[in-house]
């Protein structure tokens, strides 16, 4: 593939990762439109910012007008779109922000590039011209800890507002391909842990607080079960479906490292007894405090990706240990991001949404 992908959420945690990645491991040029809120940052993207294949608009999915310019002028082998509220606790706390962004941003996006291909796309990108949507596992519920893993053809049944926004933005890509012939592809992945991930998430939250000697607080019992896919493989995959991906098809992406929460802090927390050991000689877990469960918590998430090894010929390169090391690496090694991704008030939200006994976390 050459020319310009056109990136939606590009100054989040995945949409950043992924735009390094590409002007790194290939020629392509990359047009990249961030609203900015509260979860993106533009330091993702300072290894970049210069490079004359890179492309920054400030602006909303939901913006038809700035969407059509930019199709018209940059004329994109491919849209990616990342661009969506993605925390489920503050889905829980505020929906409609998710409806706004996940639902209606997408349809406008879908629309607007619906009406460029069909009528304005130069014809030598027409032909091989593709939509990628990324979505997440949690479309499909929640499994029993002796279920399946979730398959392609898994039905939907989405448990939090966040998952139905998800759900409801996939079924209008799916409809926009089998209704307008918009070439079409969907990918679903699973928890996502690595570098330049907001720390209001599980893995930089309990990296964050452990070295700052706060309470790490785990959801109910931390019995609940994800399946953790380290950043730079998801990145791999979706350049792979880009490539290769057959049209109004859906692929799982997973890391096939499957993890209760509680035992994936246990492992950061001995991470941190060796890199960052506390003062008092004590190990992290010593910080570990079990807060009330949330509302609607999925028991298990995990994906079958047969079909990405099977016909992309993907796999994951990180186990899950040699990813975590490196993630829990990074967040030590990078003050001013932290600072940058931590500015006001994100000490009050973590305390109100996880209820620490009234205590500062």
């Amino acid at each position: 593939m050459n020319g310009t992908i056109f990136v939606t959420g590009g100054a989040g945690f995945i949409g950043s990762n992924f735009v390094v990645h590409t002007l790194t491991e290939t020629d392509l040029s990359v047009v990249n439109l961030d609203a900015l809120t509260y979860a993106a940052n533009p330091m993702n993207l300072q290894t970049v910012a210069r490079s004359p294949r890179y492309t920054f608009v400030q602006g909303s999915i939901g913006d038809r007008d700035l969407v059509a310019r930019l199709l018209d002028s940059h004329a994109p082998v491919a849209v990616v779109n990342f661009a969506a509220e993605s925390h489920v606790d503050r889905s829980i706390l505020a929906p409609e922000a998710f409806v706004d962004t996940n639902v209606t941003g997408t349809f406008r996006l879908l629309d607007e590039v619906r009406q460029w291909w069909s009528s304005r796309c130069p014809p030598a990108i027409r032909a091989s011209f593709r939509f990628l949507h990324v979505s997440t596992d949690e479309v499909y519920g929640s499994l029993s800890p002796h279920d399946e893993a979730f398959s392609e053809s898994s039905p939907y049944a989405p448990n939090s507002p966040y998952a139905a926004s998800k759900a409801a933005a996939d079924h209008f890509v799916r409809s926009f391909h089998r209704t307008y012939g918009v070439p079409a592809i969907t990918t679903n992945c699973s928890n996502n842990f690595g570098p330049l991930q907001h720390p209001e998430k599980l893995i930089p939250l309990m990296i964050l607080h452990g070295v700052r000697g706060k309470p790490l607080p785990v959801y109910g019992d931390g019995l609940n079960v994800r399946d953790w896919l380290y950043v730079a493989d998801h990145c791999r995959a979706l350049l792979r479906v880009l490539a290769d991906g057959r049209l109004g098809e859906t692929y799982n992406i997973g890391g096939g490292a499957e993890r209760a929460n509680v035992d994936v802090v246990h492992d950061i927390c001995d991470l941190l007894d060796t890199m960052r050991p506390r003062a008092d000689g004590r190990s992290h877990r010593a910080q570990i405090e079990f807060v009330p469960d949330r509302p609607g918590h999925d028991r298990r998430y995990a994906v079958n990706t047969a079909r990405m090894r099977d016909e992309l010929g993907w796999e994951p390169r990180e186990s899950f240990a040699s990813a975590l090391d490196k993630t829990v690496r990074w967040y030590l090694e990078n003050d001013a991001w932290i600072e940058q991704a931590t500015r006001a008030g994100y000490d009050d939200w973590v305390r109100a949404n996880y209820g620490l006994r009234g205590r500062t976390p």
